[in-house]
């Protein structure tokens, strides 16, 4: 099944559709959403991506990413992708959206017009091993250390999106 994305603008108009390995191989502005899951004890959920991702595979990142489909919003894209995925779904809101740009491996880039949703779920996934490889609960200030002295065992978007993530989590306290 060919997978398309939604090339849009900086204010996140949609411009119409592409391929989506030819958006990437292209660097093109696409929608993109972002969920982060936190658990009871403030702890963060985060995945390693499967080997046999088109990129960055083997690398670690956030609970769930990817692309709303034609006339899906991208939360209701982000319930469809975390059961895909993680094999749970949970409550998630909208927290910001933000523009970025991140080189990846294999000649790709990721310019994704992002929306941030945060969820809270307290129990374990059911992965999906074509989508992730490991999951694990990990302490937001311990993760954001690693990230700094490891910055080589996180996708290039998740080291962007995180620091975003905890510019929202501070201004929901």
């Amino acid at each position: 099944m060919i997978e398309n994305v939604i090339l849009v603008n900086e204010q996140d108009q949609e411009l119409g559709l592409m391929e989506k390995m030819e958006a990437h191989k292209k660097g093109l502005l696409h929608r993109a959403f972002s969920v982060f899951v936190l658990n009871d004890k403030g702890e963060l959920m985060i995945q390693r991506r499967a080997l046999s991702k088109y990129h960055s595979g083997g690398l670690w990142t956030n609970t769930c990413c990817s692309h709303p489909r034609k006339g899906e919003t991208p939360e209701e894209a982000a319930h469809r992708r975390m059961q895909e995925e993680m094999g749970f779904d949970c409550p998630i809101s909208k927290t910001l959206e933000f523009t970025y740009k991140a080189e990846l491996d294999k000649g790709m880039t990721e310019h994704e017009y992002d929306h941030l949703f945060i969820g809270q779920f307290n129990g374990e996934p059911k992965l999906n091993p074509d989508e992730a490889m490991d999951w694990r609960w990990v302490n937001v200030a311990v993760l954001e250390k690693d990230i700094q002295v490891h910055p080589e065992k996180y996708t290039a978007w998740f080291k962007i999106i995180y620091q975003q993530f905890l510019q929202a989590l501070k201004t929901k306290m």
